[in-house]
């Protein structure tokens, strides 16, 4: 199998915030600081894998986001076929990384051990551990184990060629990112590992945590997966992915976005 992936990031929410929300401990400068909520795609031309499943209309309306453009039109657009995905990579249960229920009906869901069994385990009788978790979306990830459509891995795999997970943890206890092979090098999409640039760069945490500690060692852990380069770190929520990376087309503009593309040079 070809190595050399594409990758795409798909922006199909969005939530308006100020920055205080986005640290623990708040932020002195307490400017706005929104979110952008991403699905990404991996393409090389025999295959194609996602990464993470979104939510849709009810989980916006749960939690008061804002949906720009369903994930299923954004698959659409790169021509993805829903139904002939194999394989989707979870990289946390999170509402806004696990719903989307049916979007990929034959598909082999990936994720860690470790994050099924604090989904479902003791952690999930507190609502400061299960906050983030949407208990819909957590029961039917257990529904597709029952029905053999679940593959959970152990700490870091070589999952295809090109492509690895690597558990990192910290935000959630079962967190991995994903390292793909791409035309430019390898790209680290860090998924929650870090949220927005901000993070890793003043390495400050996000507070929806489960670990500080392991926050702060994964930043130290994705920027060994990036071989340094901070230009080669998609984080999970940062609108900045979608205006540094270029657009898929002109038609596409800032909603789907070029990974395997170099960035344009990062604000100062």
């Amino acid at each position: 199998m070809n190595d050399i992936w594409e990758a795409y990031a798909i922006a199909y929410a969005r939530h308006d915030r100020p920055a205080s929300e986005n640290f623990i401990g708040g932020d002195p400068h307490d400017g706005p600081m929104p979110l952008n909520y991403y699905v990404w795609v991996l393409k090389n031309g025999e295959k194609t894998i996602v990464i993470d499943t979104g939510f849709d209309q009810r989980g916006a309306e749960l939690r008061g986001r804002t949906i720009v453009r369903p994930v299923d039109q954004g698959l659409d657009a790169l021509g993805v076929d829903r139904n002939a995905v194999d394989d989707v990579i979870v990289t946390h249960m999170h509402y806004d990384h696990a719903g989307n229920e049916g979007l990929f009906p034959n598909a082999r869901f990936h994720l860690q051990d470790c994050e099924m069994n604090f989904a479902t385990g003791r952690c999930m009788c507190h609502a400061g551990a299960n906050h983030p978790y949407e208990i819909e979306d957590v029961v039917k990830m257990v529904r597709r184990v029952y029905e053999g459509n679940v593959q959970f891995h152990d700490g870091d795999t070589s999952f295809l060629p090109g492509i690895s997970l690597h558990h990192i943890g910290g935000h959630s206890r079962g967190l991995q990112a994903v390292r793909v092979k791409t035309k430019r090098g390898y790209v680290v999409i860090a998924s929650d590992t870090t949220h927005h640039y901000a993070h890793i760069q003043s390495r400050r945490v996000f507070p929806s945590v489960d670990s500080v500690s392991d926050v702060l060692l994964g930043y130290d852990r994705l920027m060994e997966l990036a071989d340094g380069d901070i230009n080669r770190i998609v984080p999970g929520h940062d609108p900045l992915v979608s205006t540094l990376y270029p657009s898929m087309s002109d038609a596409t503009g800032d909603w789907i976005v070029r990974l395997n593309e170099p960035p344009a040079p990062m604000p100062t």
